[in-house]
């Protein structure tokens, strides 16, 4: 008995060593308290070790009695090592440990290193809605960079454009509400800068540069995964905005220059956590400035705070927003009659003074804009994410606006002034879901995007109507006679706020409230049949309701389009050359019309087909020399069909019968050929011309709204 006892507490003594229960728990904070999350705790010389809950507090579970060194280190955080002893079988309490703020986790490490192209386009998520390369993505899109800005110390949006190539201007910012911002064109068709981080963003006046971190011209017919809203059939261009980053830092700058221009800046970013997982960046900027004219000015204040919120790994969401109050004398805009012979062919026969603003600084528009848009993306697995984003703008013009239009019947190059009181509001809502797929379907690489899309506009307009405010040549000669009246006036027009009221006095006020909805399913899908043969099919389902004035049914209409695009691209040289060929459509959705002649009885609704743009094009991207050397040479074929126009045959008539052809290559460079120097330039043609209207002077007429033959 003595020996089968002496070997039952043998047994059961080693069975107890196996299944001991010794455990050391603790927690671990900052200084101030603050639990710290993630903290590594190891018992050095050996291979056990845990890590802190979000609470902080930790547990290390199944250990030998004994002594231990048991060691806490979290970056940011100087190393802190404790000696505990396990003399019994039970929980050892470290109680509460704290670390102190240090570097000494960390040795110093110095990185000497610059960034060749430094001004050459980048990688983006935002042309094809998912990340892809320029090489991989068969639409031609330009990219201006901040380090671009920067260096070239650009101040306004107009100068920033200049680096896109391809792209002229046609008229500036005129603050007049429904106009928005300047207007520009893109491969022969007007656009304006309406979109925002990918999103619809309105604006009244001029974007403000100071929070630019680069801007995207997209070439071609892109309402299949934009919308025809905000896009024109020669591309669309995008701002994309600075947004918050890991770390601490900022920059206070002040821009001087001729003309009274005074530009203060500021850019912070900086963690409201101590997990690093909220960053806050501020970008604000106090921007003045007069004109070379004997009149005219623009300031504007601008902030935009931007928060970013990573929840878990998986979860994040990030808030934007832009806010600006600005305030502006309106830019001479002179209106030819282009049905009457022209007096002069360019502005020297004009005899045009540039030193005259035909305003006064008493005379001024207020714009103040808002746009905000909050974004929270989730990853479902390792092939998927949803991103669901909501964007609001908000713009408003109030003020006087002028502009001067020649009617071809008084003295040669005489132009008459008329002016009007701005009051009117613009509101935007967008609410955009997508799914981003990066998966292998039958050993096939796919990236997908598949989205839904509501998109809605409220407008107010309560301005009056224009008022004749006397004759003017452009050598800054005034006459008083109103040419559309019998009578002869010589009563003069002040260019004073009292003296514009009186004139308006007798005019009628607007009282118009439009709204319009969209709404949108679209889906894209770049698959890899080889490594370096990829393919684009994409295709969008819009259909738009148009409630115009809200107080009359009389206007309202609904159309639904299908936007299709495609593209196939070829690397000879895998991520050094590309050979791309895409077809790409734009649509617009066409208001009915009264047809029927009036005198025979009452005229008739006639509703018509959305118009439509399709692009044909080709060409090739290099990426070569070590990313030394970009280039993109591309030619492009547009042709726009359903332009509605006066039936030949029936003038109370319209058929939708119209077409324009808008067809040119162009050429873009962007090189560094020895460090510390970046060359970026390009060259574009563009040939455009009405192929088919109901007017023979017109036949084969460049469009008034295209742009210049030739950029460079």
């Amino acid at each position: 008995m003595k020996i089968i006892l002496t070997c039952f507490l043998l047994v059961f003594g080693v069975l107890q060593g196996f299944t001991q229960t010794n455990q050391l728990i603790g927690k671990v904070t900052d200084l101030d308290n603050q639990p710290l999350t993630g903290v590594n705790v190891i018992i050095k010389k050996g291979t056990i070790g845990t890590q802190t809950d979000n609470d902080g507090n930790f547990r290390i579970a199944n250990l030998s009695l004994g002594n231990y060194t048991v060691q806490v280190s979290y970056i940011g955080f100087k190393t802190k090592e404790i000696q505990v002893s396990i003399a019994a079988n039970d929980s050892t309490n470290l109680g509460t440990i704290i670390l102190y703020e240090g570097n000494e986790i960390l040795d110093e490490v110095i990185l000497n290193a610059t960034r060749r192209n430094k001004f050459s386009r980048k990688e983006t998520a935002y042309v094809a809605k998912l990340p892809l390369k320029d090489l991989e993505n068969t639409q031609v899109y330009t990219t201006i960079p901040s380090d671009l800005l920067v260096a070239q110390l650009v101040t306004t949006f107009d100068d920033a454009l200049k680096n896109a190539v391809g792209v002229d201007k046609l008229w500036s910012a005129t603050g007049r509400g429904g106009d928005g911002s300047g207007y520009y064109t893109i491969r022969g068709f007007n656009v304006q800068p309406q979109l925002v981080n990918g999103m619809p963003g309105l604006t009244n006046g001029t974007i403000n540069a100071a929070n630019i971190e680069r801007i995207e011209v997209i070439k071609g017919p892109s309402a299949t995964l934009f919308g025809s809203s905000v896009t024109s059939y020669g591309g669309l261009i995008n701002t994309v905005t600075k947004k918050p980053y890991k770390g601490f830092g900022g920059e206070i700058a002040l821009t001087t220059g001729s003309y009274g221009l005074t530009i203060l800046s500021g850019d912070f970013n900086t963690a409201l956590d101590t997990n690093n997982d909220i960053y806050f960046r501020l970008n604000t900027a106090y921007h003045t400035e007069d004109s070379f004219q004997d009149a005219g000015f623009r300031k504007s204040f601008f902030v935009a705070p931007s928060l970013s919120y990573r929840v878990t790994n998986n979860l994040s969401f990030s808030v934007y927003a832009e806010i600006t109050q600005a305030e502006q004398t309106n830019p001479v805009s002179l209106f030819f009659n282009r049905a009457a012979p022209a007096a002069s062919t360019n502005v020297e026969e004009l005899g045009y003074n540039t030193k005259l603003s035909f305003t006064s600084n008493d005379l001024t528009l207020k714009n103040p804009s808002s746009n905000y848009r909050i974004e929270m993306d989730y990853k479902l697995s390792d092939a998927w994410r949803s991103q669901t984003i909501v964007s609001r703008s908000n713009t408003s013009s109030t003020g006087y606006y002028s502009y001067l239009y020649e009617y071809g019947i008084l003295a040669p190059n005489t132009f008459t002034r008329f002016i009007n009181k701005e009051n009117g509001k613009t509101h935007t809502t967008d609410v955009q879901q997508n799914f981003i797929g990066d998966f292998k379907l039958f050993n096939l690489r796919n990236r997908i995007v598949a989205g839904l899309d509501y998109y809605h506009t409220t407008s107010v307009d309560n301005s009056t109507a224009f008022a004749f405010y006397g004759n003017i040549q452009p050598n800054g000669v005034i006459t008083n006679d109103n040419p559309i009246t019998p009578e002869e006036e010589v009563v003069p027009f002040p260019l004073t706020e009292a003296g514009v009221l009186a004139s308006l006095s007798n005019q009628p006020i607007n009282n118009f409230k439009t709204k319009a909805s969209t709404y949108s399913a679209y889906i894209s899908d770049v698959i890899s049949i080889l490594p370096t043969l990829t393919a684009m099919a994409s295709v969008r389902f819009d259909h738009f309701e148009n409630e115009g004035d809200i107080i009359s049914s009389e206007d309202n209409f609904e159309q639904t389009a299908v936007s299709p695009k495609f593209g196939l691209l070829y690397q000879p040289i895998l991520e050094k050359l590309s050979i791309f060929a895409n077809y790409q459509n734009g649509f617009t959705n066409v208001a009915p019309d009264l047809v029927g002649d009036p005198s025979a009885g009452p005229q008739t609704l006639k509703t018509f087909e959305p118009e439509q743009a399709n692009q044909l094009e080709f060409g090739i991207k290099a990426n070569l020399f070590d990313n030394r050397f970009k280039a993109t040479l591309s030619y492009y074929d547009i042709k726009v069909s359903n332009k509605v126009m006066i039936d030949p045959n029936a003038p109370f008539n319209r058929i939708q019968d119209g077409e324009i052809e808008s067809k040119g290559f162009e050429i873009e460079i962007s090189t560094n050929p020895i460090s510390g120097l970046n060359i970026k330039g390009g060259f574009s043609n563009n040939e455009s011309e009405i192929i088919k209207t109901d007017n023979p002077s017109l036949q084969n007429t460049r469009p008034v709204k295209a742009d210049c033959r030739n950029t460079l």
